[in-house]
């Protein structure tokens, strides 16, 4: 099956670089040799159908053309074995805890910038910043991350790094259960040898967080009442929204579902007015409310963020976030870690170039063909070079880029992202892989075992995004000894 497979010169999940495989896959190694060739195309062609079937999709935008896809899937999971994870997870638990800590100073004292550890104009600059909104607001448990999405990769050393934060409205956590899910349909061979993290229960870790962030106005003594608010059926990820929805057990609202009435929530029922007392929101900050933000914005809900203000609901993810994942602030988050908890980070970040500093930026338009070059305010792949794959035209367009507007930018250099076998087209071959790991925060942190593994099935791509042609592969999290999760 792997006779044309190269491992090198890059870190493999699998293979040692003898193409033996590696302790932690040696099972699964050994049960797919089990397989003829029939069994693997008519397996992997069920697969492909079941997500289809089930209507799991996204939307991808295009030149004002939306296009609707299922996510592409492949059967080889990402194994992760005890000891890893353990890293993992402390890693998220510290980044999480100093961002929210970040957000916490950035919204009241602002002692960071009082210290120059971050640049005040980086800060007071930033399009996401909400000081006029949110400054000095008191909210629930002081949390502004409810949920986080930390994109994770693995060097040519195999050195986990973290690529970027997600703490605005991170999306994923469904493909995460259905990849799980048509795994154990589809190949269920595969699970008879494997002593795994279950994601059975995971939910109700989200379901139980969301319920400990109550305002402090809502009635006692009643179970609060918790929606979550989506644009509605064109958004992209509005696939995500419905299956979180069903799975915590709260109702999918959308803007016009709810009515504000003397500055309090409500949701309209057949049965009347029922308060609202959480809203788990899948719509981004300029369009919560058209009063506060977007005058123009159809999807939100008139006079929200004066109810949200007085504590008489609880808004998750929390207001403003987005000036903890802005690309810029990536840089700085080791020496926020610093600062906040004196602590040196578990997890590195990829090394950044900050291209508002003149000596970085001169080494950076130098080096172009060398850098992977981001928009501090794009995601999904958007609005980004990678120099050793780009033309000299595209190269040449981003230098113009870089020139006029410097703060827009960062650069990073091109890593060896690690690879792992994919089968497509009746073949296997190595794909670049990274891995979204979902943290959830309410009383206690909470890190769910595994994440959402993204493939770059374009063979020699870089690009995982699902808008860009890549798919998704289960993520399995061994136990390790004596372990009962």
């Amino acid at each position: 099956m792997f006779n044309s497979y190269k491992t090198e010169p890059f870190f493999d999940h699998m293979f040692t670089p003898n193409r033996d495989p590696k302790d932690h896959y040696s099972r699964f190694y050994h049960t797919l040799q089990n397989f003829s060739e029939m069994e693997l195309r008519e397996k992997h062609e069920t697969a492909q159908l079941s997500f289809l079937r089930q209507g799991i999709t996204f939307t991808v935008y295009n030149e004002n053309i939306s296009t609707e896809r299922t996510m592409p899937f492949d059967f080889i999971p990402i194994v992760i074995p005890p000891e890893e994870w353990a890293l993992i997870e402390k890693g998220m638990i510290q980044r999480t805890e100093a961002l929210n800590q970040f957000l916490e100073d950035i919204y009241h004292e602002q002692e960071i910038l009082n210290d120059g550890v971050i640049p005040r104009e980086l800060i007071v600059d930033n399009p996401y910043y909400y000081q006029k909104q949110v400054q000095g607001m008191e909210i629930p448990l002081n949390n502004h991350i409810f949920l986080a999405g930390i994109d994770l990769i693995r060097n040519e050393e195999g050195k986990y790094l973290i690529l970027e934060d997600n703490l605005r409205n991170p999306s994923g956590m469904s493909y995460v259960y259905q990849n799980r899910y048509v795994m154990r349909q589809v190949y269920p061979e595969f699970f008879a040898n494997h002593s795994l993290h279950t994601l059975e229960h995971q939910l109700s870790h989200l379901h139980e967080a969301a319920l400990a962030h109550v305002p402090k106005t809502a009635k006692s003594g009643t179970q609060p009442r918790a929606v979550l608010l989506t644009p509605g059926m064109y958004n992209s990820a509005y696939y995500d929204h419905v299956f979180l929805a069903q799975q915590m057990g709260i109702e999918l609202v959308e803007g016009r579902d709810l009515v504000i009435n003397n500055h309090v929530v409500y949701m309209k029922t057949i049965r009347g007015l029922k308060r609202v007392d959480i809203i788990y929101r899948r719509i981004d900050d300029d369009f919560l409310d058209p009063k506060a933000f977007r005058p123009d914005s159809a999807l939100g809900v008139p006079g929200l963020l004066e109810a949200y203000r007085r504590g008489n609901v609880a808004i998750l993810n929390g207001i403003g976030n987005g000036i903890a994942d802005d690309k810029a602030i990536y840089a700085y988050v080791p020496d926020i870690i610093r600062y906040y908890l004196n602590e040196e980070p578990i997890i590195s970040n990829v090394d950044t170039y900050r291209l508002r500093e003149p000596d970085q930026r001169e080494w950076v338009l130098r080096n172009l063909e060398q850098l992977v070059v981001k928009n501090v305010g794009a995601s999904g792949g958007y609005d980004m070079l990678i120099g050793p794959h780009a033309s000299q035209e595209e190269i040449e367009m981003f230098r113009e880029k870089i020139i006029e507007e410097p703060h827009q930018y960062i650069a990073q250099p091109t890593i060896n992202l690690s690879r792992a076998p994919a089968y497509q087209g009746e073949r296997f071959y190595p794909c670049h892989v990274d891995l979204r790991v979902f943290v959830i925060r309410g009383k206690s942190t909470h890190v769910v075992p595994g994440g959402l593994s993204r493939v770059a099935l374009k063979e020699g791509s870089l690009v995982v995004n699902s808008s860009q042609g890549g798919g998704g592969k289960d993520t399995w999290v061994l136990k390790g000894e004596g372990s009962d999760q």
